[in-house]
């Protein structure tokens, strides 16, 4: 087995940057606004603590009053008024779990609404690096650690640690040599579990980071099960599975070993103490220095002391993974958005459309992508985009809907800088169908008014024929209520587009982004989704990634893209007359579509 050789140096595990503390103070600033709750359940704390101090004094009190003495009327009231404390701690046990289990839970709502808060605000740039499976294993796992840890953890700290100083003061008074005893093996216990907690915090980190691949590689196989299939890579997925999955178990196995060897060494270290009290304790008792209810009482807070101390053992492990599971999660939240509402920002209304790009460069890290882009589109225009592909045509309408923001010049709608509008107020108002629309796994009534919440079922069915798309979706098992699979899987490549167009048609935009491919289509859906596009640029503004010769004949502006530059611009025949880089782009890739027609 692979984790006979693993080691912790082996494995790297990097060392956390933020305090331990710092990251768990924050996380308990979630708990604020159920303060109330938290409030009882401590309160509850108070009197499952006071129960379990009396307990023992009561107990050693039964035995010297009741047992030793032979008083069988005072034994049998004592066990019942035992029963009853008993009775009592498990009720106030149910309260103070209960209250604790609503705080958590509640935080844990909370962090769940703020991360998809988080992630659904994030700009492109955030999302082109991300991994889905890490930010599910965040979303989803990590959450349920600080759960954990805002609830029962911390409940279980600080009773441990209240039962265990009111146990050390009560033995204190009762007999302090005995108490001395016992608590020398403290600073070794709190040593052994501190230094555990430090070196099972890095270590957790990696773990819960490991489980973030394995997360990503299930979804990634899950959604891309066709491609995985068509190329016959089974075997090859199967296998790249395996070995992120020995390396999850190898860290596993690791951590288990951890916690195996601290157990046994705190319940060693504790016991060490009752051996040493039964001895010292039972030579008094013979010697007549104290009762045996004494010593029995002493033994129980001695058993008192133990479990907290198990308690130690167990839930330090679980706080250094809630320290790890916060800090992953507080990187999300912490993230802060390239493209965000400037603060002078305003639900601005496109009237015209008119559109200039000014000046405008974009670069992606390192790597430059546009350089100096300018041209103006009127309103009603049509702009078609030519060019290899990288060389900046969907980056130019990238930037239109601020999916990120130049980083040089401006881009100006009816006048006015798009950073002025809301980021909500902009998009709102350009539609956008792309050669890879996304569907979801919902009805398609649903699917066509995504964007346009509370649309007429007049409006939905009225944008649907006007993309062509009516009838396919009447002739479904169950019509517009017909539900898709996920990603529109259940739909064709024609249908998935007609409904795209539908979409945004039934925003009804001022300006339009469009990518027109219609390779993977056949003769009849190409025509049909021609047709869809007609009826939607209708008098709108239109950026076309342009990929037919119809297309580019019509456009009022035609930009020839090179290396991330506007080579050539201007009218179909203007170009094909005075633009050498059009000309070729015409003779490759446009003429023949002009013999075919």
């Amino acid at each position: 087995m692979a984790v006979e050789q693993t080691s912790l140096h082996r494995l790297s595990i990097p060392q956390t940057q933020t305090s331990l503390v710092k990251l768990l103070w924050r996380v308990y600033g979630y708990l604020r606004p159920y303060w109330k709750h938290i409030l009882k359940s401590y309160l509850s704390l108070l009197g499952i603590l006071a129960i379990s101090a009396f307990t023992p004094q009561f107990i050693g009190w039964i035995i010297d009053h009741g047992i030793v003495a032979n008083q069988t009327r005072i034994l049998s009231w004592s066990v019942l008024g035992l029963l009853g404390l008993i009775a009592l701690k498990g009720v106030l046990n149910y309260f103070q779990g209960n209250y604790s289990e609503i705080a958590s839970q509640n935080v844990a709502f909370d962090l769940r609404n703020l991360i998809q808060k988080k992630l659904t605000l994030l700009s492109f740039s955030f999302h082109d690096q991300a991994e889905t499976g890490e930010l599910l294993s965040r979303a989803v796992q990590d959450v349920e650690r600080l759960r954990f840890l805002t609830g029962r953890a911390t409940l279980r700290i600080l009773d441990g640690s209240l039962l265990l100083i009111t146990s050390a003061i009560i033995m204190l008074v009762i007999d302090y040599k005995l108490a001395l005893i016992v608590l020398l093996t403290m600073p070794l216990l709190v040593y052994r579990a501190l230094a555990f907690g430090t070196k099972f915090r890095p270590l957790s980190l990696l773990v819960q980071k490991q489980l973030a691949v394995l997360t990503t590689a299930v979804e990634q196989n899950l959604r891309g099960a066709r491609e995985v299939k068509t190329f016959a890579q089974e075997d090859a997925e199967i296998e790249k599975f395996a070995v992120e999955n020995e390396h999850s178990l190898d860290l596993a196995l690791i951590s288990a070993r951890m916690q195996s060897l601290n157990m046994p060494l705190l319940l060693l270290i504790a016991n060490l103490g009752v051996v040493m009290i039964i001895y010292y304790g039972g030579t008094q008792v013979i010697k007549g220095q104290i009762s045996i209810g004494e010593i029995i009482a002493f033994i129980t807070y001695i058993g008192q002391l133990i479990d907290p101390v198990r308690r130690l053992g167990m839930i330090i492990p679980a706080v250094a993974i809630a320290g790890s599971s916060a800090e992953r999660v507080f990187d999300i939240l912490d993230t802060i958005s390239e493209v965000k509402d400037e603060p002078d920002a305003k639900d601005f209304e496109i009237n015209k459309g008119q559109v200039n790009f000014e000046h405008v460069s974009f670069q992606y890290g390192h790597n430059k992508v546009l350089w100096d882009i300018n041209f103006e589109l009127k309103a009603g225009q049509k702009l078609a985009l030519l060019g290899a592909t990288g060389s900046g045509k969907s980056t130019i309408i990238s930037l239109l809907p601020r999916f990120y923001d130049p980083t040089a010049g401006r881009i100006l709608i009816d006048g006015r800088d798009i950073r002025s509008f809301t980021i909500h107020s902009l998009r709102s108002q350009i539609g956008i169908v792309l050669q890879e629309s996304t569907l979801f796994a919902a009805s398609i009534r649903e699917n066509i008014a995504f964007g346009s919440e509370g649309a007429s079922e007049e409006k939905i069915i009225a944008a649907a024929k006007a993309a062509q798309a009516h009838q396919f979706i009447i002739e479904s098992k169950s019509g517009y209520d017909t539900r898709i699979g996920e990603r529109g899987v259940t739909l064709s490549g024609g249908q998935k587009q007609r409904l795209a167009i539908a979409r945004a048609i039934l925003m009804d935009p001022k300006i339009l982004i469009l990518d027109d491919a219609t390779a993977s289509v056949d003769s009849e859906t190409e025509h049909l989704i021609q047709a869809a596009f007609k009826n939607l640029v209708a008098g709108r503004t239109t950026f076309i990634i342009a990929h037919r010769l119809s297309t580019v004949r019509d456009a009022d502006l035609i930009l020839v893209m090179d290396h991330g530059q506007i080579v050539a611009s201007g009218t179909h025949q203007s170009l094909l007359a005075g633009s050498a880089e059009y000309h070729q782009i015409y003779e490759r890739q446009l003429k023949t579509q002009e013999k075919q027609s």
